[in-house]
């Protein structure tokens, strides 16, 4: 018999807000987070925009000793699930931790970690490398950390697919606790690569917005849009077995009642522009949720602002949910935050849980001309009093 999985804490930081209390209120409110890059010097960048986390003393949280020992992305997930912890108000002294498990993950890692110990390397002697260099730069640190810091003794695992690794992180999570082998889950993801390196990386590979204009950059589904912009963040989910949550009194945000993962197989960077993965994805999904695909109220679109992505998202939409597609209200936070990389799927699982909660679709800021093939209801804006009952 399979179990009904429910969330009871959530925890983020992202470029609109240190938590995600704060987040979701600028979210709300259509707040942009993208700037001038102020983190470091980006004059050998064609790209200096980005989405930024702003205004958090990183020395006070850690101290200086533990900065060092860590890479930011490992400290943006701490930091996350921290503030997902406390709000799950889970007693750890009383709980099985054999049953509980991180699934945390990041598309890239430690790239800053890399990056400046290769100079060091080149520029000292390999031998002068930083002994925290492979523990801080391996993808699996940030769930290891997490581990370690609560004696977490269950799973502990990171799914590491680029833009998918947090959803596909939370995914996992929910089949491991509904299918009876673990009763809570810390899951999610972390990234920080928004250093000059990882900037230079997408610019080359054209993924990466040709404007410097923070308010015309993210602009998904605008047919002026020429690429995505790089932010960074984390965001925390603790999943729980919902009779174990009601029994223990426990907070609950919503329950995830379906997931869905499926790959094109197509092209390293390209969607398929049939679109015939993501349609069948969204399709498993709501089948796994035993809804109807006409349930659907509302859609936190990937949305990035790429040329590719955003027609054949929109295509992909169109395939499965037939007539209701126009029903739907469709975001793409993106706009707001930039994208996270690894930690999308899980700022966004936040941002479409809380949707539902205050039945409130947030906006897709600064689109102004929609692409024709670009023709759904994508809350423009600002956001929206709706019933949403299932995201």
């Amino acid at each position: 018999m399979k179990r009904r999985v429910v969330i009871t804490g959530i925890g983020a930081i992202s470029p609109i807000g240190n938590d995600a209390v704060t987040m979701w209120k600028n979210a709300k409110a259509g707040m942009n987070g993208i700037d001038f890059l102020k983190g470091f010097d980006v004059s050998g960048n064609h790209t200096q925009i980005g989405g930024e986390i702003k205004d958090f003393d990183f020395v006070e949280y850690f101290g200086r000793k533990g900065l060092k020992r860590s890479d930011r992305f490992v400290q943006l997930g701490l930091i996350a699930t921290k503030e997902a912890m406390l709000d799950a108000n889970l007693d750890l002294e009383n709980e099985d931790r054999d049953r509980i498990g991180v699934y945390y993950g990041s598309g890239i890692g430690g790239l800053a970690t890399i990056a400046q110990e290769e100079d060091k390397a080149k520029e000292k002697g390999y031998d002068r490398v930083s002994p925290y260099f492979i523990p801080s730069a391996i993808i699996n640190i940030a769930a290891g950390q997490i581990a370690i810091d609560y004696g977490i003794n269950g799973m502990v695992t990171s799914a590491v697919t680029a833009c998918a690794s947090a959803t596909n992180s939370i995914g996992d999570a929910f089949r491991s606790i509904r299918d009876g082998y673990l009763d809570v889950c810390v899951a999610g993801g972390a990234e920080a690569s928004l250093i000059p390196l990882g900037l230079g990386g997408f610019n080359v590979m054209q993924a990466l917005n040709k404007t410097n204009d923070p308010n015309n950059a993210s602009i998904p589904f605008d047919k002026n849009r020429s690429g995505f912009v790089m932010g960074e963040g984390a965001g925390t989910l603790v999943l729980e077995e919902y009779e174990k949550a009601v029994k223990r009194g426990a907070k609950i945000y919503g329950e995830i009642a379906g997931y869905g993962a499926t790959c094109d197989a197509f092209h390293v960077t390209g969607p398929d522009p049939e679109a015939m993965g993501a349609k069948k994805c969204m399709e498993m999904a709501v089948a796994d949720a035993n809804l109807e695909l006409t349930d659907v109220d509302y859609i936190n679109a990937h949305g990035t602002s790429t040329p590719l992505n955003d027609k054949t998202e929109t295509l992909a939409i169109k395939k499965a949910f037939k007539e209701h597609a126009y029903n739907l209200n469709v975001s793409s936070t993106k706009s707001m935050t930039g994208h996270l990389l690894g930690a999308s799927g899980a700022v966004e699982a936040i941002f479409a849980l809380l949707a539902t909660r205050d039945n409130f679709v947030p906006p897709t800021i600064n689109t102004k001309e929609l692409d024709e093939l670009c023709d759904l209801n994508y809350t423009l804006g600002n956001g929206i009093n709706k019933e949403i009952n299932v995201a």
